[in-house]
């Protein structure tokens, strides 16, 4: 396999090497890359209709650029909304959506408002109020008809005129809310507009036999207690049904789908004629799916198209993509071979071709070249570490990568496919924008930005390729201390999550991946973090190495950096630390109460203490059941091991967390009292699984002084 090496020295883009001495401040290792040390970026890129221009948000209004002549213009400014906008007074730009390069809409939060150009000037062309606590906005494809949710019920508002699509009075049956299946299966909305306009598909999640648990609000006194629905492994789930509205007649005709009531309805997707509905139909058990197509005005199966099946789990995660132009052929993506891979399927024979191959995967669909039967896609071809863009010919799998540099790209593909805005950073570039060619392959660089962490002292960062014990490569970094001296002993922290759907180490900027570590390296520390086998974006052998027994084979991989790490002369193997979060903070208690031996020190955030608590989606698809895997739940329950304790452990938690749920690590304080075990423990009131903002930075202070506390001599 082909890998990028990161260098071995970190070099530092501009400045003299006598300017490179600033430290970071907390505040700055925290947040810094979302602030003051922000990487200049394009806002809210977007491709003109005709594809001959391209439009960018900035400061005053929305400037576009003619793609030829690369001569720049004020589309719409702040200035012309602010006159002749009368009811509104913008601060800022709002984010407007551009139909034409003479027309657009937006969402001022209390209504929707539709503007359009008038000689040199822009005007509201319509304008429809929706209540205060609209959520879930859906614009369907004519531009003009919307969507909207209201607490739990759904509307849709066509020429001017809103109409209730439901009217549950039980708050806990959803009507196209974006939160089915806990955005499980790649769900991300929960309403699904016909591609002709005319009607709806939506989600209703019944969830009044899922047992309630309570969020309590401590902000007020007395404090409030907040019911969610949060179904734990093993136990009564919600209940799912695919509801269609027809606007015209205002009748629903739900989609007559068999099969266990607590099943998952994934993948939906319209037909481009907008007769049918496809649904992705997965058992509970999520080892079998059945792609079903449904007659949209009748709710009738029409047919099974395919099925996927699996010893271990099937997760379909993205709707069907239907080729330019057909009713008829669509892509659809699979991990069947092991990697995420297209295949392309028609509607009357099957299964066509697999059109990707290889021990890779293809992480996005960015568009179609109709004219030359063109898919663009991005994918981790060339290493696991990187994404790059390439097109293949849909009937002679003829493939070429687009760009040139080394890292992680993401693109936007104009609307004929002809060309393609690509974004990319790599350890040593901040971030660089190019508009490609997709014909020529030529370039031409619209950004490329300035490293904001030039005058920064920054440690030496090194690539690590270990194995694992049956040979699979896993891939780290160790970062040194600045000012390093071989000579001497330093301290050690390892960052770890290494659980499913997240990747640690990739070739971006900056080549540490978080300053934090870079203040911990400003401070003395040795940093280590590595992805091991059940993370992402490694295929289905590799993620699914951790299947049933979640902790164990994580725990192995990462003592493989354990052992690397004590191989090393400058390393002190008697002041070793361990931290991460969520997944991270599983494996960091794992960790302490497992291998008691290895880490002096761990801080655990948000951490899973028993799976048997936690949510079935997630749980069940990497677990089982706790009734089909006792001694799988068994072996990872941290609530019968905190005897074992040896080291310090600080253990942190969100008072609102609704994903991993504060009574996981209650119980674990429980247990440790019980077990007359000294445990350091602080909650971090108001926020749920993940501390953001400013309190962040207190979060990370609390963090480091733990380890300056107890590693530092």
């Amino acid at each position: 396999m082909k890998l990028y090496k990161f260098s071995l020295l970190m070099m530092v883009l501009g400045g003299s090497a006598f300017a490179q001495t600033q430290k970071f401040t907390m505040a700055e290792a925290v947040n810094g890359l979302r602030t003051n040390l922000a990487v200049k970026n394009i806002s809210q890129f977007s491709w003109s209709n005709d594809g001959k221009s391209y439009i960018q948000a900035v400061k005053g209004g929305y400037l576009i650029t003619d793609l030829k002549t690369s001569k720049q213009d004020t589309l719409v400014s702040l200035m012309q909304l602010n006159k002749n906008l009368a009811d509104n007074k913008f601060k800022a730009v709002p984010q407007i959506k551009f139909i034409s390069n003479s027309h657009g809409y937006f969402n001022s939060g209390d209504k929707m408002v539709w503007v359009e150009k008038s000689g040199s000037d822009w005007k509201t062309k319509n304008s429809v109020a929706i209540d205060k606590d609209a959520s879930n906005v859906k614009v369907f494809g004519d531009n003009e008809t919307f969507a909207f949710t209201v607490k739990n019920n759904l509307f849709v508002n066509k020429n001017g005129k809103t109409i209730a699509v439901t009217n549950d009075s039980d708050e806990n049956i959803l009507n196209g809310a974006s939160n089915v299946h806990r955005n499980e299966f790649g769900i991300d909305t929960g309403i699904f507009p016909a591609p002709n306009s005319e009607s709806l598909a939506f989600y209703r999640m019944d969830q009044t036999m899922v047992a309630d648990y309570p969020i309590i609000d401590w902000s007020v006194t007395p404090a409030v207690n907040h019911n969610i629905k949060y179904p734990m492994a093993g136990q009564t789930s919600h209940q799912v049904t695919l509801g269609v509205f027809n606007i015209k007649t205002q009748a629903t005709t739900f989609l007559k789908i068999e099969g266990e009531k607590d099943q998952y309805l994934t993948a939906v997707t319209w037909s481009p004629d907008s007769k049918y509905i496809f649904v992705g139909v997965l058992n509970r058990g999520q080892n079998h799916m059945k792609m079903n197509q449904y007659d949209a005005a009748t709710g009738d199966l029409v047919k099974t198209l395919f099925e996927e099946t699996s010893d271990k789990y099937v997760e379909p995660q993205h709707p069907l993509m239907f080729f330019p132009n057909s009713n008829t052929d669509f892509i659809w993506q699979s991990q069947r071979t092991g990697y995420n891979h297209l295949f392309h399927y028609s509607l009357e024979k099957g299964l066509i071709a697999q059109i990707t191959k290889g021990d890779w995967l293809v992480t996005d669909i960015l568009g179609f070249n109709e004219k030359k039967k063109e898919i663009y896609f991005t994918s981790t071809k060339e290493t696991p570490l990187e994404k790059h863009i390439y097109k293949i010919n849909w009937t002679n799998f003829k493939m070429q990568r687009l760009d040139s540099a080394e890292g992680v790209h993401t693109g936007i593909l104009s609307s004929d496919g002809n060309y393609l805005y690509d974004i990319y950073s790599n350890a040593n570039t901040p971030r660089v924008a190019n508009i490609i060619n997709t014909n020529t392959l030529k370039f031409n660089n619209i950004l490329t930005s300035e490293n904001t962490l030039k005058n920064y002292q920054r440690p030496e960062i090194k690539n690590v390729e270990l194995k694992a014990d049956d040979g699979t490569p896993l891939y780290g970094k160790i970062i040194l201390p600045t000012n390093f001296d071989p000579n001497k002993k330093y301290p050690v922290i390892v960052y770890l999550y290494n659980g499913p759907h997240l990747q640690l180490i990739t070739n971006t900027f900056p080549a540490s991946g978080n300053l934090w570590y870079e203040y911990m390296a400003q401070n003395g520390y040795i940093i280590f973090t590595m992805d091991g086998r059940g993370s992402a974006n490694r295929g289905l052998k590799f993620e699914q190495a951790v299947f049933r027994n979640l902790g164990t084979t994580e725990m192995n991989d990462q003592m493989k950096g354990v052992e690397y790490l004590k191989s090393l002369p400058y390393v002190d193997s008697e002041r070793m630390g361990i931290h991460g979060w969520s997944f991270g903070g599983f494996m960091t208690t794992s960790f302490m109460l497992r291998h008691p031996e290895v880490f002096k020190v761990g801080v655990a955030g948000g951490p899973v203490i028993d799976w048997s608590m936690y949510e079935i989606m997630y749980g069940e698809r990497y677990m089982d059941t706790p009734q089909e895997n006792p001694q799988g739940y068994a072996t990872s329950n941290l609530l019968d091991k905190v005897q074992n304790l040896k080291g310090k452990l600080l253990m942190i938690h969100g008072a609102q967390d609704d994903v991993v749920v504060w009574q996981h690590s209650v119980k674990f304080i429980k247990s440790a009292v019980d077990n007359g075990v000294q445990l350091d423990y602080f909650m971090y009131p108001g926020h749920p699984h993940n501390v953001i903002g400013k309190d962040r930075v207190h979060l990370m202070q609390k963090v480091t002084d733990y380890f300056d506390l107890y590693l530092k001599k």
